[in-house]
């Protein structure tokens, strides 16, 4: 039996659309993708500051 692989905290840069924020936080909360960046452009439509937040993920997460 093999032991899942480690969820990292980082950007996945191989199936980035833009950064790889998106990418690399359903990477590392096991969830998918598309749901994960579906949630983001829907959550764009409520005011609040989500590009502040995915612009400082961009710089605080590494790359993976």
């Amino acid at each position: 039996m093999t032991s899942p692989a480690p969820r990292t905290f980082s950007r996945d840069t191989q199936h980035k659309v833009i950064a790889g924020v998106c990418s690399g936080l359903a990477r590392r909360f096991g969830l998918s993708r598309t749901v994960v960046r579906v949630a983001f452009v829907l959550s764009c439509i409520l005011p609040g500051p989500q590009f502040i937040a995915y612009l400082l993920l961009w710089v605080v997460m590494p790359r993976g």
